[in-house]
């Protein structure tokens, strides 16, 4: 089984992930869990140059890096788990790089984005995906005693269409659950396993 979380930063993907992780191992599952862009070696290369805010990249650049992680993080890690049986969580997917990149960057060819995501992805989508949503303002709020990445550092107008990209998106798919990131820990961990429970 394939679980993503997707949402923007100080929505509580990684507490949520943890949260779940335990709930499910303690249940006698094998779990694994991933970032994007990360998880081998080869993607976390990647991720230092994509967070790094002394380069300037292409947008353009910047998805297909996206996307090339993606590729070696499901080659060698997502696919050999889910064959074996095991459940994988990621901190965000391909969703993302349609959010980030799609609609954040505005490179609107949203077929092409699918395709790349497609091919990247190997073709395996998630069973399942939490988009943790919060408002912009909550977001800030959360991080501004964080130092800010290249992404992060995109300004307010940038993370206005990555939400407008999650939305829509989390409109158009019914693997999307859309979960109120803005109540405490505790309830959006139950809301997420009320999901859970029709799948597991």
């Amino acid at each position: 089984m394939l679980i993503t979380f997707e949402g923007i930063d100080g929505s509580g993907k990684s507490t949520q992930i943890e949260l779940l992780k335990n709930r499910l191992t303690e249940a006698g599952k094998t779990v694994n869990v991933f970032r994007e862009p990360g998880g081998t070696d080869v993607s976390e290369l990647i991720r230092g140059m994509l967070l790094n805010p002394e380069i300037d990249i292409d947008p353009i650049t910047e998805m297909l890096l996206f996307s090339s992680a993606r590729s070696q993080l499901v080659a060698e890690k997502v696919l050999p788990a889910i064959d074996k049986g095991e459940i994988v969580i990621l901190d965000r997917f391909y969703d993302s790089t349609t959010a980030y990149q799609g609609y954040g960057r505005e490179l609107f060819d949203t077929e092409k984005i699918t395709q790349i995501n497609q091919l990247a992805s190997h073709g395996k989508a998630p069973d399942i995906t939490f988009y943790l949503k919060i408002s912009l303002e909550d977001s800030i709020n959360r991080t501004n005693h964080m130092s800010k990445d290249r992404m992060e550092q995109s300004g307010n107008e940038f993370f206005k269409r990555v939400i407008s990209g999650f939305d829509e998106l989390s409109a158009n798919y019914d693997r999307f659950k859309i979960i109120d990131a803005s109540k405490n820990i505790h309830d959006v961990h139950s809301e997420i396993m009320t999901h859970l429970k029709q799948l597991i």
